[in-house]
């Protein structure tokens, strides 16, 4: 069975395809899955390049979609035939958060699916959306769960909300879809204005391109009449959050998600406290919170941009694309 290890040392560089055994048959409460697609995200890329600690030979992935084809004893959930995509957080199952961690992730404190078939506790899943293809299923693990929290579960976005979100990636572009969706308005950025009008034609109603416009909380400000977006999608960390801060209304919502920009800096707490604004870290979301945005990407029929797909075999050639800046949406891997 086919599978990438991250390599010693770690770089995207020394991903190493490799057979490793099968693994069998599941046991009670175990589903038996095969896997068909992979997803990218920040937080895979910080693995595999070595930023983040991670065990040589770790399997890489915390995205994985497919088939389940067998179930052990007790697991009711599933059935053979069902369409299936992971958990970021496997043992969290509802309520508000209870890990601080990524021992539990796959693909960073355990293996994760970057590999055919997988066995493992029924919980590590929940089903696909109906009318999904792997790839798209694959897309919701980490970026749409992230997106789904910030605005509806942290955030309670309502019609009529005005949602700012930053840059192109597969957060930002998921929030903007869910934020229509519901009846919001978006203001987008991004420093390519073909990428700008792209997320037009997703639907933004306002675009700044913030290598013209350094300043773009005030014309987030100026777009709002002066008072400002409900919620901030922050992917940027501490480059771009005192530009939030100005563009957030008084009393907003600014969702901290990304560090694109750094992991410390200084943070202007004076205009956060002057503005009472609510600075809500998060990462990804519980297994309930995703059932719920399944369900609702059903209803609404929000399907994933997808920027591009490469082969298991080629996983290092989708990284070296994810760093290069280029894409718009998400990177896909074919198992």
């Amino acid at each position: 069975m086919k599978a990438v290890k991250i390599g010693s040392p770690a770089t995207v560089a020394n991903l190493q395809v490799v057979d490793i055994a099968d693994p069998g048959q599941p046991a009670a409460g175990q589903i038996r899955v095969r896997i068909h697609a992979n997803s990218l995200n920040f937080h895979d890329y910080g693995v595999v390049s070595g930023n983040l600690p991670a065990e040589p030979g770790r399997i890489p992935m915390a995205d994985g979609a497919g088939v389940v084809e067998a179930v052990g004893a007790g697991v009711s959930e599933f059935k053979a035939g069902d369409h299936v995509v992971s958990c970021f957080f496997p043992f969290w199952e509802n309520g508000p958060p209870a890990i601080a961690d990524f021992t539990t992730t796959p693909g960073d404190g355990i293996d994760g699916y970057a590999r055919e078939a997988v066995v493992l506790p029924s919980h590590y899943f929940t089903h696909a959306p109906r009318g999904y293809s792997h790839a798209e299923s694959a897309t919701l693990t980490t970026a749409g769960l992230t997106a789904w929290r910030a605005l509806v579960v942290d955030g309670q976005l309502k019609a009529g909300n005005t949602v700012l979100v930053l840059g192109t990636g597969g957060v930002s572009i998921f929030a903007l879809q869910i934020a229509k969706a519901m009846g919001a308005s978006v203001i987008a950025t991004s420093s390519s204005d073909a990428k700008l009008a792209r997320l037009r034609e997703l639907g933004a109603d306002h675009t700044i391109n913030y290598r013209e416009n350094p300043e773009w909380g005030k014309q987030v400000r100026s777009l709002t009449g002066g008072r400002g977006v409900d919620h901030v999608i922050e992917v940027g960390g501490p480059g771009t959050l005192p530009q939030s801060i100005t563009a957030c209304r008084i009393g907003g919502h600014i969702a901290l998600i990304g560090v694109l920009t750094g992991r410390a800096g200084p943070v202007p707490t004076a205009a956060l406290m002057a503005r009472q604004q609510r600075l809500q870290g998060l990462i990804v979301g519980s297994r309930q919170d995703q059932r719920e945005m399944i369900r609702a990407l059903e209803v609404t029929g929000i399907k994933p941009v997808i920027d591009s797909t490469f082969e298991l075999a080629k996983l290092a050639d989708a990284f070296a694309h994810e760093e290069s800046g280029a894409h718009f949406g998400k990177i896909c891997v074919a198992v």
